[in-house]
């Protein structure tokens, strides 16, 4: 039975990490202030925090539209069904993203009481507007068919399609492991066990540009992977990272510096984490106060947050 908590549960991931770092009172709002937020009886701040999180930017539609499109399509190839064309998925990319664009537009009542199942485009609800940044819709448009057409090319999708020997692990599913009792998530886009080569795939598609931290996100991928399977060796594992947007692919050997570099990493986040805890068996934060505001600008012009941090001043 579902059991209603006054705290969430303590975890860490690299999407945690790095909203800490970037602005504390975000943090608190993303991981504390909107807990419960979905439930009826929830405080008005929690559930205001709560719809708020939910909202994206147009390129993380995008990217998120593209990634569900790619594990559907890979899930047609594990159960042998008839592949889409290019085509095809450019339409259906194309769909997903006028349906954000008018629940945003038209459907913000319904949006306003079910956030998770109605899009918000952080763009129309901050602009007031019904249109959506000219220059924002064309570098959309360009990366489109690039998009598809590199994902069709890519050496992964070429992998897959010889099940003689290739053999699916997992896709898209909300993996854990353990340090210190507290769990730490892992999302993989693909894993996959090249039976020729007896190597194992991680794959992760990128519709945008690389990153510095590309190698951190794929060392935690290996770490569990590693414990996951008993797997002997990090040289059985290959980690691949597919850049959709120029179709390029890069893979990298990982040596055991790299997961001495990202245990450190998740350990000393969490010390941090603790920090802005009144009380760390229960998970309790401390008052918002105590999460300080970023002070760039630049960074809260992208915040879901804004209306929360600096509400209108009644009297202006």
């Amino acid at each position: 039975m579902f059991e209603i908590k006054p705290y969430p549960e303590l975890s860490w991931s690299l999407s945690r990490h790095k909203t800490m770092l970037t602005c504390s009172r975000k943090y608190a709002y993303d991981y504390y202030v909107s807990h419960n937020g979905w439930l009826r009886q929830a405080d008005s701040l929690a559930r205001h925090a709560y719809r708020l999180k939910k909202i994206t930017s147009l390129e993380m539609l995008f990217g998120s539209i593209v990634h569900d499109l790619i594990y559907q399509t890979l899930q047609k190839v594990r159960r042998n069904e008839t592949l889409p064309t290019g085509e095809h998925l450019l339409d259906d990319i194309r769909h997903h993203l006028n349906r954000g664009f008018i629940e945003s537009t038209k459907k913000e009542h319904l949006w306003m009481n079910r956030p998770k199942h109605y899009t918000m485009l952080h763009e129309i609800y901050y602009s007031q507007s019904s249109t959506l940044p000219k220059a924002k819709v064309e570098k959309i448009t360009g990366r489109l068919q690039h998009v598809v057409k590199h994902f069709f090319n890519s050496r992964t999708f070429k992998d897959v399609q010889d099940k003689q020997s290739m053999e699916f692990i997992e896709s898209e599913t909300f993996r854990f492991m353990k340090a210190d009792g507290v769990k730490i998530f892992v999302v993989m886009d693909l894993v996959y066990k090249d039976t020729a080569r007896n190597k194992w795939i991680i794959v992760d598609w990128k519709t945008g540009k690389s990153s510095e931290e590309d190698r951190s996100q794929l060392s935690l991928y290996a770490l569990y992977l590693l414990q996951k399977y008993d797997i002997p060796s990090l040289d059985d594992i290959v980690i691949r990272n597919e850049y959709l947007i120029d179709g390029t692919h890069v893979e990298h050997q990982l040596d055991e510096q790299d997961l001495i570099n990202v245990q450190n990493l998740y350990q000393i986040s969490m010390e941090q984490m603790k920090l802005y805890l009144a009380d760390p068996d229960k998970n309790e934060p401390l008052p918002l106060q105590q999460f300080p505001m970023q002070s760039n600008p630049s960074i809260c012009a992208r915040c879901n947050y804004q209306e929360l941090c600096f509400p209108s001043d009644p009297n202006v």
